[in-house]
């Protein structure tokens, strides 16, 4: 017997903002998940590396969310530092939660881009995805994504507390055009980032002399 599902929503979290945290407050609630685990990645495969350091964006993540039981931190990733493939956290979690749906939360835009994730074929094996879906991205209706959405996707959301894995739900969230990147440019140029990110966040940036001068 499967238990109700629980989120992943991994990130580098360079730093956490209201963008991140409300699309994973809102999945928690309109899929009904047990809790969304937030999991900062130690060093990214498709991007650059982050400008703070792995125990910096650890201990943002758990400055934003101190007064939010819906919402976790899993620090595996920076526990297991290297590169951070997701199918190394999925396996890891699948085997640490063998009777639990996993869905592994993404923007459409991260979608667009899974076919050059490591291993992706498998993911599916462990996971459903959660597309949190925002309609200035348009989904292909040819290549790799279009063929897993036309065999994954269901449009009833409570079968991903019925089966482990392997659906993939298009869900929609409210739009939040906050950048992480232009978070940091207004700290290194002096500016208050306040009221784009939670107030504990910015307070330990201030505390800890974060970003304040970095590059970009």
């Amino acid at each position: 017997m499967t238990r109700q599902a629980i989120g992943i929503l991994g990130g580098t979290f360079d730093p956490i903002h209201f963008g991140h945290l409300r699309m994973a407050l809102e999945l928690y609630q309109t899929l009904n998940l047990t809790e969304v685990r937030l999991v900062p990645c130690y060093q990214p495969v498709h991007r650059k590396s982050p400008i703070a350091s792995a125990e910096d964006r650890l201990a943002m993540v758990r400055a934003a969310i101190v007064d939010e039981p819906a919402l976790k931190v899993d620090d595996c990733e920076i526990k297991r530092q290297g590169l951070s493939y997701m199918i190394d956290t999925l396996l890891y979690l699948r085997k640490n939660n063998p009777d639990t749906p996993l869905c592994l939360i993404m923007g459409i835009d991260a979608l667009l881009g899974f076919p050059s994730w490591h291993r992706y074929e498998e993911i599916l094996d462990l996971a459903h995805l959660v597309i949190a879906h925002r309609p200035q991205y348009h989904i292909p209706d040819a290549g790799t994504v279009s063929k897993l959405i036309n065999q994954h996707l269901q449009h009833h959301p409570a079968v991903i507390h019925e089966l482990l894995a392997g659906t993939i739900i298009l869900q929609p969230v409210t739009p939040l055009d906050i950048s992480a990147t232009d978070i940091r440019k207004q700290i290194a140029m002096g500016r208050s980032p306040r009221y784009l990110l939670p107030e504990n966040v910015y307070k330990y940036i201030e505390e800890h002399g974060v970003y304040h001068i970095c590059h970009i």
